[in-house]
């Protein structure tokens, strides 16, 4: 039997994993639950937790939890996680080796090679680091798509006739809009547009603003300081835009959430969608733009797409359907989750790579422009620095493409090639991406032809290399990111650190066996028990209208934990730990 290859979607906000079993795909359930929340943290036993454990942890310890990770990947970035700084790449490593371990568990066999999916406009640097987590978590990462594209073929798959699709993916950090043509079993992107930075994430942003706003306003003190305060008004602002998707008006209400002058502040405000959505139009109308774009880089009027695809949580936000019925006349597809479909798609792919039967050829492209500079015109003057285009948005994946260039003086010993990506004439308004040195040319007059060929694999890694014509020497590089790149040793320390830490990681994050009575050792028991004994010990300090507010929630947690009913322990044991950090502050 040939092994199984997962398919991955690493997510701002949520990640899945998927296989494709006896023809039909199989979203792989964590603990009972399709969706992982992309949070990692180290809770008070120093033991790795992600996923709904470390996002429930976030609201109390956020010094010890990381969220959004995947915003970050692709810099020379730190973040700090319970005292100790990690690469973003080992902390999605977390997440992959999480899921990983999912797989495993429901296979009941080791798995060691993937495809994961990626943001369309996601940077050369940006998918690099991607594949270095993912080897970091000791996955193999076969291939990376698109999240559109895998969208698409989740659709796509199971359709006969031909149909021009467009692809609106926002999800909780990044934005994507693909066109896309399926005929007769092939799903072919025709172009694609988006933004790293533009997401869920921003529209929670949004709130969290609106709130604090309110708390200057009616109490003069700024909350943004205050660590625990700003998780929980992060909390609270996610959990009032996902209400505002299916009500007009959300009351949104955090009790003891600050101090002011030894007395409680409780935040108490009403929001309506109407007032949300004025917050968020920047953004939309931004997603419209990209639509746009991609369009015309489909060479596609609106009028040309029979069907519309709405991918990730934030489309459910009422006023982008709205939006998108107002610019193309009909409504946008979402019968499969919007919250799955990339997870399914990815699954679809590794499916394909497997060999099995699937009904499906995909055909890929690159959202960037990917060239080098030289000296030309711009502006009607000489410029050393002209953008050469040598590899155009949206080509075909895999592309290999060459251009001639010459020497501009006679026993010229050595030419600098400068990598870009982007659509801008000028070369230094783009993205350099990599640069190196051609040495030892002969020594000839000007106009030596030296040719740079650009090949993007199907990975969307770009691969560099020029050549002296007259003598044949060659020299080749494969882009990669100087500041995030791992490799050697880097690597292997990085691999090395993040199996350490799945050693201490509570087993329990893989239980599938809810018979078990042993609750009294899960988690959520834990920590509620830990509070309880926190509030007992403040007792003796406090008013008896408090003393009777602690003496409830703590009998209303006992009786849980009892009943054994987990889920009912969420909203008390938060009510508890608000009271606690207002005493103890």
């Amino acid at each position: 039997m040939s092994e199984t290859i997962i398919g991955i979607d690493l997510g701002t906000t949520n990640s899945e994993v998927a296989i494709v079993e006896q023809g039909k795909v199989k979203i792989i359930e964590h603990n009972g639950q399709k969706i992982l929340p992309s949070f990692v943290g180290i809770d008070q036993d120093d033991k790795v937790i992600v996923g709904e454990q470390a996002r429930k942890q976030y609201l109390l310890y956020p010094e010890r939890t990381v969220k959004s990770i995947k915003r970050l990947m692709g810099q020379d970035a730190q973040v700090n996680l319970a005292g100790k700084s990690f690469t973003p790449q080992e902390i999605s490593a977390i997440i992959l080796k999480t899921l990983k371990q999912t797989a495993e568990q429901y296979l009941g066999k080791s798995v060691s090679k993937a495809v994961i999916t990626v943001p369309a406009y996601f940077s050369d640097a940006q998918r690099q680091a991607t594949r270095e987590a993912g080897e970091i978590a000791g996955l193999e990462v076969l291939r990376m798509i698109n999240e559109p594209t895998a969208a698409a073929l989740s659709y796509g798959a199971a359709q006969d006739q031909a149909k021009k699709m467009l692809v609106y993916d926002l999800g909780g950090g990044t934005f994507d809009v693909s066109v896309v043509n399926v005929e007769s079993g092939v799903v072919e992107v025709l172009s694609s547009h988006g933004d790293n930075y533009l997401g869920g994430d921003d529209f929670d942003q949004q709130i969290i603003n609106f709130l604090l706003d309110h708390i200057k306003n009616t109490y003069q003190i700024d909350a943004s300081s205050d660590i625990k305060a700003m998780a929980r008004i992060a909390r609270t602002a996610e959990n009032a835009k996902l209400a505002l998707s299916n009500q007009p008006f959300v009351q949104i209400q955090e009790e003891y959430l600050l101090e002011l002058q030894g007395s409680p502040i409780h935040l108490s405000v009403e929001l309506s969608r109407h007032e949300y959505e004025d917050m968020i139009e920047e953004y939309i109308n931004a997603t419209l733009d990209a639509v746009h774009i991609a369009l015309k880089g489909a060479k596609t009027a609106s009028s040309g797409i029979d069907e519309i695809i709405l991918v990730g949580g934030s489309t459910r936000t009422p006023c982008i359907r709205e939006r998108l019925f107002n610019e193309f006349g009909f409504e946008p597809h979402a019968e499969v989750d919007p919250d799955l479909c990339v997870s399914m798609g990815a699954a679809i792919q590794a499916a394909m790579i497997a060999g099995e039967k699937v009904d499906t050829v995909l055909v890929d492209v690159t959202p960037y422009t990917y060239g080098t500079s030289a000296l030309g015109i711009l502006n009607g003057e000489s410029y050393p620095f002209t953008f050469v285009p040598v590899i155009h948005k949206n080509s075909t994946l895999p592309i290999s493409k060459t251009e001639a260039f010459t020497t501009s003086y006679d026993g010229q010993e050595f030419v600098d090639i400068n990598i870009y990506q982007g659509e801008q004439p000028d070369a230094l308004n783009n993205t350099k991406i990599g640069d190196f040195q051609v040495t030892g040319l002969k020594d000839v007059k000007a106009g030596n032809v030296i040719t740079l060929t650009l090949e993007l694999d199907l990975n969307g890694i770009l691969h560099v290399s020029a050549r002296e014509k007259y003598s044949g020497m060659e020299k080749s590089i494969t882009i990669k990111n100087a500041l995030s790149h791992f490799e050697g040793e880097k690597l292997e320390k990085a691999k090395q650190r993040v199996t350490s830490m799945f050693g201490q990681m509570d087993t329990r994050l893989f239980d599938e066996d809810k018979s078990e009575p042993e609750q009294a050792d899960t988690p959520e028991i834990k920590q509620a028990r830990e509070l309880i004994n926190k509030a007992e010990k403040l007792l003796d300090q406090v008013s008896s209208e408090d003393k009777e507010d602690i003496s409830e929630l703590v009998k209303t947690i006992n009786n849980l934990i009892e009943s054994g009913d987990l889920q009912g322990l969420d909203k008390p044991t938060m009510q508890l730990s608000d009271i606690i950090y207002y005493l103890e502050s």
